[in-house]
């Protein structure tokens, strides 16, 4: 008797365990497949079949570019196929969050179903509860086999085991070995180290004076400012171990609370002391990518603050919390090594010392400060940072609008909102007007250049107690009129160097007469 069933077209997914789960190879999973599709009645053409190369997660499908295309040509018409098949539903998917959604894109909106050749269901709403109860029995293995993995790589971490890839100057001779040096390698990072520490050489100029040699990375690949800068910031060269620092999903840097930093079973390749000249030098430097810029990150008391023991700069720290971000100043010097005295201080306490400040000053009605003599072009920058915030305002201004003709805003937060920007504009151009004031030959005598001297500490003041500026231009605002405020940490005292601006008529000396 002949079987009077239609052939089906179907697609083969195939994937491997990354996590040391029995499993079939990749050929073993499409024989079987391919076995199971011949008495089903399921033809596979070749452009159908999806394998996964090794040590690809099932965890993320984003991960899986296999997995990724397959679902593409789901989407195409007319459909390609009527089914997926897979060794195990866990080949599939080892998220059921994921597992759940396909799966329902598939069924649901393509018609495509996803069988599993080794667990068998049966059709309709029990046989759906069945396979859902499958996939979470393979992610609480999953999840539970990941925790342990990960206790006993943190054991071994903590006994300053290495257990990562070996980078250029390292080997590992056999499996779970600990690293030996490859000398010819190993001369190639003291080389690197050496000449961006001694002879000063920027990564550009190290990059091209390492491919210049004919010098290959540990994957036989040119030398590139990537790969330099994870040469130089690798604590395994000098014998450290250094694990957790990232997350494994997102690539994050963890804190380093969570971080396990030890002395390795390896030998070092370079010294603790030029490693760490290396890092000092590196960060220094380095801006990350993606950096916030300046006007976001700064605090308006940034630069401003200086050690009473050695004269440095107090650098700003920033904790970002759920309540908001918390700043705190300690001195650079001190940081480095460079000062004994430490100068640790909150920014609420020294940002209410420093507005404190200011407004003894005016309840005084008198000010000591220095008469500066500079020349207008020297105002160019805070002049054209101040106009570019006026310019800021009219693009505020029409948003604000945009917002009410939109309906996101009532007509009252369009008129409280239209308040704001006007006054944070008159408070601007008094600003301006301000830096493009004649100096003594309008008012000669030391009473009006006082007067004058304290109306520029009153305006400041209205600005720094605002919330309607951001912190750049409060700073800008402040260095205005500040050229330094010392701290004394043993009497939480602060000292206020006050100055006021001499427009000279001299000729700019960078410019043509």
């Amino acid at each position: 008797m002949t079987s009077t069933t239609a052939l089906k077209v179907g697609a083969a997914y195939i994937r491997v365990s990354t996590d040391g789960q029995m499993d079939l190879s990749p050929e073993s999973q499409l024989e079987s497949i391919v076995q199971y599709a011949k008495s089903s009645r399921i033809v596979i053409p070749k452009e159908y079949i999806f394998m996964e190369s090794e040590g690809r997660s099932g965890k993320k499908a984003d991960n899986r570019p296999e997995f990724q295309r397959m679902i593409a040509t789901a989407k195409t018409t007319p459909k390609p196929f009527d089914c997926i098949l897979v060794w195990k539903f866990s080949r599939f998917a080892r998220n059921q969050d994921e597992s759940t959604f396909y799966k329902g894109m598939l069924r649901k909106k393509l018609g495509i179903d996803v069988i599993s050749i080794s667990e068998p269901v049966l059709d309709g709403m029990y046989g759906r509860l069945i396979e859902m109860i499958i996939e979470w029995q393979d992610e609480f293995y999953s999840y539970n086999l990941a925790q342990d993995v990960t206790r006993g790589m943190k054991t071994k971490a903590q006994n300053g085991g290495y257990q990562c890839r070996p980078p250029l100057g390292y080997r590992i001779p056999y499996h779970n070995a600990t690293p030996e040096i490859v000398p010819e390698e190993a001369e190639i990072v003291r080389m690197i180290f050496d000449r961006y520490v001694n002879h000063k050489m920027s990564i550009f100029a190290l990059t091209r004076y390492l491919n210049g040699l004919g010098l290959k990375t540990s994957q036989g690949k040119p030398f590139e400012k990537r790969s330099l800068e994870y040469i130089l910031q690798n604590p395994a060269y000098a014998g450290i171990v250094r694990w957790n620092r990232t997350c494994n999903e997102t690539n994050e840097i963890r804190d380093r609370s969570e971080w396990i930093v030890t002395k390795g079973t390896h030998p070092a390749i370079i010294s603790e002391e030029l490693y760490n000249q290396a890092m000092l030098r590196f960060e220094s430097e380095y801006r990350p990518k993606n950096a916030k810029p300046a006007e976001v990150t700064k605090h308006w008391l940034s630069g401003m603050l200086k050690c009473s023991a050695c004269g440095r700069t107090l650098s700003s720290c920033v904790r970002h919390t759920k309540s908001g971000d918390h700043y705190s100043f300690q001195c650079y010097g001190y940081l480095k090594g460079k000062c004994r005295a430490s100068h640790y201080v909150t920014e609420k306490d020294i940002a209410a010392a420093v507005l404190n400040a200011l407004q003894e000053v005016l309840e005084a009605g008198t000010v000591d400060y220095e008469v500066k003599s500079v020349v207008k072009a020297e105002d160019s920058h805070e002049m054209e940072l101040l106009k570019n915030m006026v310019d800021r305002l009219e693009l505020k201004e029409k948003r604000a609008k945009a917002a009410y003709m939109d309906g996101i805003d009532s007509l009252e937060e369009y008129k409280q909102n239209k308040l704001l920007i006007q006054k944070e504009r008159e408070t601007l151009a008094e600003s301006l007007k301000q830096l493009e004031a004649a100096g003594p030959e309008e008012d000669a005598d030391s009473g009006s250049q006082e007067r004058q001297m304290l109306d520029h500490i009153r305006s400041v003041t209205d600005i720094l107690r605002s919330d309607h500026f951001s912190a750049l231009q409060k700073n800008v605002a402040l260095r205005s009129i500040v050229d330094r405020i010392v701290f004394h940490k043993d009497t939480m005292h602060i000292d206020v160097f006050y100055y006021l601006k001499e427009q000279s008529q001299e000729q700019d000396p960078r410019k043509p007469a």
